[in-house]
Parts: structure tokens; sequence; C-alpha cells
């Protein structure tokens, strides 16, 4: 999902959203409990720390609101900076030494889409910018000539494209183009969990509009986490986390356009270059979020007759699926964990993960 270029004038239908999407309820006054919001990622970036004074949680709030800063300016696909020129340059067929800032970004990418099939594949910016969902103004527009999506498909854009040799980073496909909306916000939470962490910090959670990363526990209670429903926008699931867990959903409704009746929305299949039609949206729980963050993009891409096999490549134990039609999948452990709040129009219960 493309959240690194969102407008800001979205910002408040994002924070509704967000409201319908976690909730996080019982907190005891023994222990503090400071709140802050930022702006990152193209989306509102919650913090709670539980336990520490306000002056420690202060610190950490200025530095991770500074690390994020950092994070988007280096990741960003269609600004300037280091991700812009790794994508010149493979424009051109030109090497150029591989960034630090993105390095680890890169590296986890491609581990996380060999196991998923390149379900999850932040090769295909091109498609992404073919339909427009890099822009930070999304408007309705005519979906793109088919000729078009067949010209790039043709050349089979991928992250397995990307070359690393020694410190030189290069392509031998000009038409993969790196996009890395799928991952970036996952990736830069875990990298903000270990900076809360390292300073002291053990119960806190950091909420990305709605997908989020829980360490600790709200003082001593779990978090509750609302899962929201892809068909009206209210809650169709609950579910509790604590020790240190993420949550991460991709959905249809997060961000899309209509043209002449039609809903188009900006999770791309990279085989057909088109949105996902048979899935509606996908939660994982996972310990790190960069993993649930691609896992959810993958599993969407899956559908719900590949989930499982792609799940269980990626080493998911926890995920929730509803399709098109509303069926619900959901393997035993999840189903266990998870308190329904609307009844699904069916519920598969799938084998063990």
């Amino acid at each position: 999902m493309s959240l690194l270029s969102q407008p800001r004038s979205r910002f408040v239908a994002l924070l509704i959203a967000l409201l319908l999407t976690v909730l996080v309820v019982g907190c005891s006054r023994s222990l503090p409990s400071q709140y802050f919001r930022m702006l990152s990622f193209g989306t509102i970036m919650e913090l709670e720390i539980i336990g520490v004074d306000q002056k420690t949680a202060q610190k950490a709030y200025q530095a991770l609101q500074k690390d994020f800063d950092l994070m988007h300016a280096a990741w960003h696909a269609w600004e300037p900076g280091p991700v812009g020129r790794i994508n010149e340059h493979f424009a051109r067929q030109e090497s150029l030494v591989a960034p630090p800032s993105v390095l680890p970004l890169l590296r986890i990418s491609q581990d996380l889409a060999q196991q998923s099939d390149y379900l999850f594949d932040p090769g295909i910016g091109k498609l992404v910018e073919l339909w427009g969902f890099h822009s930070s103004e999304l408007k309705p527009h005519a979906p793109p000539e088919q000729a078009d999506i067949d010209e790039i498909l043709e050349h089979h854009p991928s992250i397995r494209n990307v070359k690393l040799d020694g410190i030189h980073l290069s392509s031998d496909n000009p038409f993969v183009k790196l996009d890395f909306g799928a991952i970036g916000k996952g990736y830069g939470v875990d990298l903000a969990i270990e900076r809360l962490k390292s300073m002291g910090i053990s119960s806190a959670i950091i909420n990305a509009g709605g997908d989020l990363r829980a360490i600790g526990s709200r003082a001593g209670n779990p978090w509750r986490i609302a899962i929201r429903d892809p068909d009206g926008g209210g809650i169709f699931a609950l579910l509790s986390v604590t020790g240190d867990e993420s949550v991460f959903t991709s959905g249809n409704y997060e961000r899309n356009f209509s043209w002449n009746g039609r809903l188009y929305h900006h999770i791309l299949d990279p085989r057909t270059g088109h949105p996902v039609e048979e899935t509606a949206s996908v939660t994982v729980i996972h310990s790190d979020a960069a993993t649930a963050d691609a896992s959810a993009t993958a599993l969407f891409v899956a559908g719900p007759e590949n989930w499982h096999r792609i799940a269980k490549q990626m080493g998911i134990k926890y995920v929730l699926l509803i399709d098109s039609e509303g069926t619900t999948h959901m393997n035993p452990a999840m189903y266990e964990r998870i308190k329904l709040q609307k009844s699904p129009v069916n519920l598969v219960i799938s084998d063990p993960l």
C-alpha cells in the first residue's frame, strides 16, 4: 500500500477511521499514560507510553518524530531522496552505491518478497504510478489502458531483479521501480519500538493509522484492539495484545477511487497489474511490524484460495481474511484469540498454520 504519499487533507478522515479501527481501554491510574500524535508516512502516528515520567515520554516522542521524518524522506519513492535516486539509476540501467538508509529495508523486503512468492513485491512501482496511487492527491480518474498495463507486465518488473554486489546496487530491468509503501510503515514502527526499548520504555503502543505494534501492557491490562468491518466501517472484531506483537490490516477501503460506478483500490496484483478483486481485508498478527505489514499485503493478493499456503511460507500464525463475498476465513489460532462483534455471512476455519 502506498502510504508514503497520502495528502494531509485526509488526516481528519483518517483519524475518524482510526477510532473505528483501534481501541485501547482500561488504564490504572497508578502508572502514568503519556499520549502523543504526529504526522508521518502519510498518516496519523499515535504514540502512547505507560509507566514513565513526562520528561522521559516527551524525550521519546521528540526522538521518534525526528526518526519518522528521516525515514519518510529516505524511503519516499516519489519525492527526491535515496529511493528516488535508486529508481533513476535503475531506469538508466546504471549501478550506484547503495544508500545506507535504504539498504536494511531493501534486504528485508527481498527476503519477504521471496517468502511470499512475490505477491508482496516492492518492485512494481511503475504499476502503482500508472494507476495513480503514487499521487498525494488521489482523485477519480479513468483507469489505465490495458495496453499500458501489458507493456509493463511484459517486462516482469520485480524486486527479484535488484542485485546487490558488495556496496553496489543495480537492476538489469529498467521497468523496476521501487516503492516501499507496503512495508515502510511497518519497518519504521519496528525501528521506533527498538528506540523506545533503548530508552528504558517497556510498555508502549505505536499506532500508524490503525496498524500497530504494542509492547508490554497497559498498566497490567492487555492492549485492546478493534478490527474494522470492511463493509460498513464499524467494528468487526476485538482482540487483546500483550507482550510484544504487531497487528496490521490491508483493506480495499484504505486508498481508492471510483470511476463509472466501479471502485478501484490500491492493492495491486503483481501478476495481473490490476487491483485484487477477491479480497476485502486481511488482518495479521506477528512479532515484528515489517513482516506483519508485508504479509498483510501478500495474503490480500493471495486471496481466499491461497492465503493459507503463503501464510505458512511467511511464518504467520494468526490470520483473518474477509473475502469480497463477505465470507470470513481464519486459522484456528486466530479464531481462539478474536472476539467477533458481528456475525459473519459465512465462517471458514482453516487447517492450523
